[in-house]
């Protein structure tokens, strides 16, 4: 079906703008009028000539998905009808690949599916816990308390994971940059000095004389040491999609000195976060526990949760499954025991979600500060080592004459 761009005002004069679709222009006007706006301009939308090169369309985002959540949660509770909210929504989207997929989701919706079952078509969109809260929030009829607990809950989520993230990415990316200074430095300064000390005639120090070789090694060899690094990339790539591999990096992650303790308090945090907030909204136990090891992360924590899920099961409490694993901290047990035994678990979790976010942001900040320091010395170690090293022949050689 044709597809138009149009502009339009409304009766309070607020310029709109958006897409329709329509079997021909006059269909789109009448459509447009029947929402009681008046037309500006109308035309046919110009073909993409790369529509379905999937890799060159637009990623849906987070940002896209809080974005719709919070809006049609508005929608909702202001009465409109799931079927013209999402079709204003899809209109009003600027992501194009985001705009067909609502388009999809409202056409199922007007072909009798549930909204839930709509979702659930588009996996990479809207994952198990998405579909589950949503699918929840249609049979108790709070859809629009629902939809706005899932955009504060994905919110939070990115937040925590974007520091997880930044506390991860910095050291590596400055170590990074400082490996790639010293190569340079190895590849085309030294072999400068290595002429001109070839012109003293006198043995170079010890020091002046290990840069030397690590740069003539480089040089001769740099084509073997960029195929070796992408082949232990990748043969880091296939041993960590392994079963095996998966769970012994998973492990050793949660193991490692500074951020292991970081990854645990993350671990945590969303856990409680996203258990507490699909039992908040009225998913059975089980199906959620289910759902969260899903969206874990982590094979260990995974398995734990399976266990957690198992314990519930045969009758028994969440608490000392969790005790037993080593992950969680006996405080979380201890709170989520109070939680089990009042009645109140939902609530609990989310106070330790609270708590074990701020834990992150703390633990992220102090690792921060002690990084800097240490890249610092590690930049001015290495880089600086290299410079002084190249300048003793010229030290001795100064002092030779001096004397």
């Amino acid at each position: 079906m044709p597809v138009y761009l149009w502009v339009a005002t409304t009766k309070k004069g607020k310029k709109l703008k958006g897409e329709i679709e329509a079997a021909n222009e006059k269909i789109a006007l009448s459509q447009l009028k029947r929402r009681n706006l008046t037309v500006q301009k109308l035309k046919p939308k110009p073909k993409d000539l790369f529509e379905n090169v999937s890799f060159m369309q637009p990623k849906v985002t987070n940002k896209d998905i809080v974005i719709f959540t919070r809006q049609f949660s508005t929608m909702i509770d202001a009465g409109l009808p799931l079927v013209q909210g999402l079709t204003i929504l899809a209109e009003q989207s600027e992501n194009k690949t985001f705009r067909g997929i609502l388009k999809q989701i409202t056409k199922d919706v007007e072909g009798g599916s549930t909204l839930a079952e709509a979702l659930k078509k588009h996996p990479k969109q809207f994952d198990d816990l998405f579909v589950n809260l949503v699918a929840a929030g249609e049979v108790g009829g709070i859809l629009d308390t629902i939809l706005q607990r899932l955009a504060a809950y994905i919110e939070k989520a990115e937040k925590l994971k974007g520091q997880i993230k930044g506390a991860l990415t910095y050291p590596i990316v400055v170590v990074a940059i400082a490996i790639l200074v010293i190569a340079v430095i190895l590849i085309f300064v030294i072999p400068v000095f290595e002429d001109m000390f070839a012109s003293f005639g006198s043995a170079l120090p010890v020091p002046t004389q290990i840069v030397v070789n690590m740069s003539n090694f480089l040089k001769g060899n740099i084509h073997w040491c960029i195929l070796g690094l992408v082949a232990l990339i990748f043969a880091f790539k296939r041993y960590r999609g392994s079963t095996s591999g998966r769970r012994q990096t998973d492990a050793l992650m949660l193991k490692l000195p500074i951020f292991g303790d970081l990854l645990r308090k993350s671990a945590v945090a969303r856990f409680t976060r996203t258990l507490g907030t699909m039992i908040q909204s009225g998913v059975p136990i089980l199906d959620g526990l289910e759902i969260v090891a899903k969206t874990s992360g982590n094979v260990i924590l995974e398995e734990v949760i399976y266990e957690v899920r198992s314990s519930i099961a045969e009758g028994q409490t969440i608490a000392e499954p969790l005790s037993e694993s080593g992950i969680f901290p006996s405080m979380v047990v201890q709170m989520i025991s109070v939680g089990e035994a009042t009645g109140a678990l939902d609530t609990m979790l989310e106070k330790i979600a609270d708590f074990y976010d701020e834990e992150v942001d703390a633990a992220v900040d102090a690792l921060t500060s002690m990084l800097e320091p240490l890249l610092m010395v590690f930049l001015g170690g290495s880089i600086g080592g290299l410079v002084v090293a190249m300048y003793l022949p010229i030290f001795s050689m100064a002092s030779a004459m001096g004397g």
